[in-house]
């Protein structure tokens, strides 16, 4: 007789959480976090020792107090007031939701998680976001939150694309979403389109 073997998530979920209700979970904290600019209400969308990660530079925390202190000192509250998120696409899992979303703001209040010890610049800055966000039952665990920051410095104006054109970024990713112009990097003739 085989032994079973253990499922290396079991013990973690109290059970099943519908679709539904992680979608609900992370809309109340994004709601939190821009809307009613609340870290309590952020928090408690929360597990007691989650990780926020923002990739391109290195910004957030690992544990509760430090999520906390992290929000309350870098994240909630600092944004432009003009500061929007588009929703692109989501994907929902069992213990995971994808979010592609195009955010937009102009640079007029520092945004430190974004552009971290830069003063305002007044520029428009418009970058698609990827938010890969865990969790452990109906609360978050975990987000990883990526975007492409040579795009957000060449639009801060920290970056001129102009004497840096031999670095691969573009600047404008709206376009992109909208049908621009794809492959322009390669500096050659375009793809033929259907």
């Amino acid at each position: 007789m085989m032994t079973p073997v253990p499922d290396p998530v079991a013990g973690l979920v109290a059970g099943p959480v519908a679709p539904a209700e992680l979608e609900r979970v992370w809309d109340l904290h994004t709601t939190s976090e821009f809307a009613t600019r609340d870290v309590d209400a952020t928090m408690a969308t929360m597990t007691d020792d989650p990780v926020v990660l923002h990739v391109p530079t290195a910004m957030g925390a690992r544990g509760r107090d430090a999520v906390r202190d992290f929000y309350r000192r870098w994240f909630v509250g600092h944004n432009a007031e003009d500061f929007t998120i588009a929703p692109l696409t989501r994907t929902t899992g069992r213990d995971r939701i994808v979010d592609e979303m195009l955010v937009s703001f102009t640079h007029d209040v520092p945004v430190p998680w974004i552009l971290p010890s830069v003063a305002p610049t007044g520029r428009p800055i418009t970058v698609m976001v990827l938010a890969v966000v865990s969790f452990e039952g109906p609360l978050i665990s975990g987000e990883h939150i990526y975007w492409d920051q040579a795009s957000v410095l060449a639009q801060a104006g920290l970056i001129d694309p102009a004497t840096v054109a031999r670095l691969p970024f573009v600047t404008d990713q709206r376009a992109t979403l909208t049908g621009g112009p794809l492959n322009d990097l390669m500096g050659g003739e375009p793809l033929q389109e259907r």
